[in-house]
């Protein structure tokens, strides 16, 4: 199965039976469909497309330790490790409920080569460079304390090892900013500051030896070697 295959089929794991959050995601619900395109001003391309390139730091062959923070509910990812049998791959997250959703859907697909651990990614419980792919995928904008964030991400990975993942960022798309601002930051769920496009350029080139950042109308993408 090809990556693009892969996550397309997050996209049938939810169908009908979708929560709110993971219809988003995966653009698979009529109300998940609304806020992609009223929020992020993103159809179902768009949408792959910034999944694509998040997850390219991954070979499709891939058989060594990744570490995802935050694992969430797991429906863009779980059908991604379907396909890599020979890997080790933690799965972290400070909320238990997000965690348990992803463990069902882990069990779903009987993927025995995924563990669940709890925890913050402020100081993760992983000793120096444990892991050959760190990814994080939309947690950025979320996490409080980001400056322990990059740098326990970093700690935990191994040298000449890749770190991807996206967030959203502000300054790409000025409808996308309205809302975080109005919306998504009263509620709690993103907490600021953001990072620019340039700004998040200048950061991973200052950590990481080999740096690719793009962007997908408010959402960054980065694949990162160290």
């Amino acid at each position: 199965m090809s990556r693009r295959e892969a996550i397309r089929n997050a996209y049938r794991i939810t169908g009908s039976r979708s929560n709110f959050y993971d219809g988003m995601m995966t653009y698979s619900t009529v109300l998940g469909k609304a806020v992609c395109r009223i929020v992020w001003n993103m159809d179902r391309e768009k949408n792959t497309e910034y999944l694509e390139r998040a997850l390219s730091g991954i070979p499709e062959d891939f058989s060594g330790k990744l570490l995802e923070v935050p694992v969430g509910t797991g429906v863009l990812t779980m059908p991604v490790y379907r396909e890599l049998p020979g890997a080790d791959i933690t799965c972290l997250d400070y909320s238990p409920d997000m965690m348990a959703s992803a463990q069902q859907k882990a069990d779903h697909l009987g993927l025995g080569n995924v563990r669940f651990v709890q925890g913050d990614v402020g100081a993760l419980p992983f000793e120096d460079e444990s892991f050959d792919i760190v990814l994080s995928l939309n947690g950025f904008h979320a996490f409080p304390d980001k400056e322990a964030a990059w740098r326990e991400t970093y700690r935990v990975l191994k040298k000449g090892g890749t770190f991807c993942g996206c967030f959203y960022i502000r300054g790409n798309c000025s409808r996308t900013d309205w809302f975080i601002s109005r919306l998504y930051e009263p509620k709690g769920f993103f907490t600021p500051p953001y990072e620019t496009e340039g700004s998040l350029r200048k950061r991973l080139e200052g950590m990481y030896s080999e740096t690719k950042v793009s962007s997908v109308e408010g959402i960054a993408c980065f694949v990162c070697r160290k």
